[in-house]
């Protein structure tokens, strides 16, 4: 069951729990959380699962290069050398149920992730499933020194022992709830909402 995708609009009884501003503020947080457990930084990587994942760890590195001068050259976004996508499609445990997802490109930094850290950058914490996934796909990649989690929202509910290192807004949610997560990259607006029993 996906933790969040796209709706169609915001119904009634749909509540709006960040916006723009708020998740400007969260990513920012995030950052300097980052370079604070890293002690700077030098040898760090983001890797966005797609599809917001890959979105929110593009804007993640904007903010690093802001703060850090090591990360200028995570302006240049996706495939720059500090900045990546991980797909986990074909490493999903739901693949043989009938659950038919469109892959996404792997890209990796330029500089590579061996001896890196590694941190995984995703939209909604949920399950743990994609999480798990992540992992698996990142051993075919290469060998990180540390793989660390970011994500915006840590929704509960988990299923596999699995935490995030860094968290954005942990919303407590019902689990017959949905967290849904716009982007302006994605879906033309930054919108997190809770979407009353249809998890």
């Amino acid at each position: 069951m996906p933790s969040s995708e796209a709706g169609k609009g915001v119904d009634v009884g749909t509540r709006t729990v960040l916006q723009q501003p708020d998740i400007t503020r969260a990513l920012t947080r995030i950052a300097h959380e980052i370079l604070e457990a890293n002690h700077g930084g030098s040898d760090l990587v983001l890797l966005g699962i797609p599809t917001r994942g890959a979105a929110l760890a593009e804007r993640l590195g904007r903010v690093l290069a802001d703060i850090e001068p090591e990360w200028q050259s995570a302006r240049a976004g996706i495939g720059s050398e500090r900045v990546g996508t991980l797909d986990v499609t074909m490493h999903r445990d739901d693949l043989g149920h009938g659950i038919g997802r469109a892959p996404h490109r792997t890209v990796i930094p330029a500089g590579g992730i061996d001896g890196k850290v590694v941190v995984l950058v995703d939209d909604v914490l949920y399950s743990g499933r994609t999480v798990r996934a992540a992992l698996d796909a990142l051993q075919g990649i290469g060998r990180p020194r540390a793989v660390r989690l970011a994500v915006l929202v840590d929704r509960g509910h988990r299923e596999l022992p699995i935490r995030a290192d860094h968290v954005g807004k942990n919303l407590p949610t019902a689990s017959d709830e949905r967290v849904t997560l716009h982007l302006s990259e994605t879906d033309g607006d930054d919108t997190v909402f809770i979407e009353q029993g249809v998890a």
